[in-house]
């Protein structure tokens, strides 16, 4: 039986928040409240990006608190309790006035002592709202589900695409059916099958298969006027946890329908698994000397070497120096190189203080580990700059500075900074003043390469270096994860 309100449209509120962290449970520091770029307010709405959605239905926004962190390491317990904090007080404050609830939460945080952070406030807002309230979450495909989570939600969709290109198409998605979910007052909650499998996202990158299969399979099962959405969730693999692990999330249109999800959801998750021996390593891989050597013998430029082991963008450091070790053994190296960039707080602070053109030296490395190992080099220093984050070509925020220095007697830069944050665009080494294009071969600290610099690369290569970011799923000691869980177990 259906029952439609009469309550007007104009009249309803919708509370809105954002979390955002990807745990790297291999780095040594924590993730701590100056990690995070925070906003409340008109700030926190314009940061989420989706505003002309519940201004085109209009639904008044109350916004909670934005708090984004990227790719860091695992999130220090007083950190997270006031960031949760700040999601509790504003559903309290408002809940005798609101209709609906939107999170845009990761998946992927890990809290000191608590688990996944993500899961921890959404339970809690659950608690207080009780059962009916509609929440809808949109989510990274990187980030950890499980029954309890996903099933507290009217809907939940990931990312389509890895690099994830369709941010704000997704953003978009999950508000305007969320709008539908508030004003038609069904009561219907999402469908989530586990699967026993866990991939990297370097296993997942959207425009190969066999997840361009899984995406147009998806996206033809949402064309069923009883589906309102599917989505399939990668999971999470840079911190031991029982959440670990794929799963997929079906979301009926009606009550309805909500058996006719069930089927589905399973039907999703036996085709996700019967294409389980298709995931491979997207693009051409190597081992670092043979990644080195290919790109060296390569006659065109540019040649973008991806150092996987220290990636960034899935929260490693971005302080490994092993491939410039690798680069330094050449003798007589004839192409020019970029690294960008390599992470040393103690070598930015000596350069940022050097004139542009002056020589300084320098021991270039933090010395953590093996892969760290500090270099002694000579320098020129060529400019400073900042490393931001752009948004639709504007500048959003400014992470940390940058040094671009030439090792003396060498054709070899290195982009010296004191922030992890990566490089991901061309817009970030353009405010710097760096024209990528004009080197032989870029070092990025990534593992897929991403869209712009895949564009410009004449040939790319991932290098399987080792670090806090390793590529062989199946050796890193997980100890939690549901098993058996394939390619770990046999099945």
């Amino acid at each position: 039986m259906k029952f439609h309100s009469s309550r007007k449209v104009n009249s309803m509120k919708v509370l809105i928040g954002q979390f955002v962290t990807e745990s790297n449970a291999n780095v040594p520091d924590l993730c701590r409240i100056v990690d995070y770029d925070i906003a409340f307010g008109e700030e926190c709405i314009s940061k989420m990006q989706i505003k002309n959605v519940f201004d085109e239905e209009g639904i008044e926004i109350i916004p909670a608190i934005y708090a984004n962190a990227g790719a860091s390491g695992v999130v220090e317990r007083n950190t997270f309790d006031y960031i949760e904090s700040c999601f509790v007080k504003t559903v309290k404050k408002h809940l005798h006035e609101i209709d609906g609830i939107y999170l845009m939460l990761h998946g992927a945080s890990e809290v000191e002592g608590l688990g996944s952070g993500d899961h921890h406030i959404l339970k809690v807002i659950r608690e207080i709202v009780g059962p009916y309230l509609p929440i809808a979450v949109s989510c990274d495909p990187h980030g950890n589900l499980c029954k309890e989570y996903a099933e507290s939600t009217q809907i939940i969709r990931s990312y389509r695409n890895s690099p994830h290109t369709d941010k704000v198409e997704t953003y978009v998605k999950v508000t305007k059916t969320l709008c539908k979910i508030m004003k038609e007052r069904v009561h219907i909650y999402s469908s989530y099958r586990k699967l026993p499998l866990i991939l990297g996202g370097e296993q997942s990158v959207s425009d190969d298969e066999p997840v361009a299969s899984i995406n147009k399979y998806m996206n033809e099962m949402e064309k069923d006027p009883r589906i309102l959405s599917a989505s399939w969730h990668v999971g999470y693999i840079r911190h031991d946890s029982d959440v670990a692990g794929c799963g997929v999330v079906v979301v009926p249109s009606s009550e309805e329908y909500q058996p006719f999800a069930e089927e589905k959801v399973e039907e999703l998750a036996n085709y996700v698994w019967n294409k389980r021996h298709e995931f491979h390593y997207t693009g051409l891989t190597a081992k670092p000397d043979e990644a080195l050597k290919m790109s060296l013998e390569f006659e065109g430029s540019p040649c973008v070497i991806t150092d996987s082991g220290d990636n960034t963008t899935s929260g490693a450091t971005g302080w490994n120096t092993f491939v410039l070790r690798q680069v330094l053994e050449i003798e007589n190296l004839s192409k020019s190189f970029l690294f960008a960039t390599i992470n040393d707080p103690k070598s930015y602070d000596k350069l940022k203080s050097v004139s542009d053109g002056e020589k300084s030296h320098i021991t270039l490395g933090v010395g953590y580990d093996k892969w760290s190992k500090p270099v002694e080099l000579d320098v020129i220093v060529k400019l400073k700059g900042e490393i931001c984050r752009f948004k639709d070509g504007n500048l959003d925020k400014v992470f940390g500075g940058v040094v671009l220095v030439n090792i003396v007697g060498t054709n070899i830069d290195i982009m010296v900074a004191n922030t992890r944050q990566p490089i991901i665009d061309n817009d970030q080494l353009n405010h710097i003043g760096i024209d990528w294009t004009q080197y032989d071969v870029i070092v990025l600290k990534q593992g897929y390469i991403f869209p712009e610099f895949k564009a410009k690369a004449k040939f790319y290569v991932m290098s399987l270096t080792m670090g806090a970011t390793p590529q062989d799923t199946a050796s890193i000691p997980f100890k939690r994860i549901m098993r058996p869980m394939y390619p770990i177990d046999e099945i």
